[in-house]
Order: C-alpha cells, then sequence, then structure tokens
C-alpha cells in the first residue's frame, strides 16, 4: 500500500501540470487539477496509513 501511494502522488502531479499545459479552458482545467490534487490526497492517504499499521504492535 505505501508503494502504491508513492506511485500516486507523482500521478497526481503529472495530471495537473499536463492539465496546465493542454487545456485552455479554464472549465475542463479546473476539473483535471481538482481530480490531480485528489490523486495526490488518496496518494498521501494510502502512504500514512501503512506507515501507521507497519507501527503498530501486532496483538
Amino acid at each position: 500500500m505505501k508503494l502504491a501511494g508513492f506511485f500516486l502522488l507523482p500521478a497526481g502531479w503529472l495530471i495537473v501540470i499536463s492539465a496546465v499545459v493542454l487545456f485552455p479552458q479554464t472549465a475542463s482545467r479546473a476539473i483535471f487539477v481538482l481530480a490531480g490534487v485528489c490523486m495526490e490526497g488518496v496518494g498521501l492517504g494510502l502512504s500514512f496509513r501503512a506507515a501507521r499499521v507497519a507501527r503498530e504492535p501486532s496483538e
């Protein structure tokens, strides 16, 4: 899970950068930027969750 989270972080940035470069209209650009930011959030969430699960002692 941690590795998947780390792969989602640059993928989110690539979506944001490509949306800014490719889309001239503000509405479509904003939708793709929002999707990229959400993907980064999911990546951060997966990374933090995997780190937290790894630190908890097993019972």
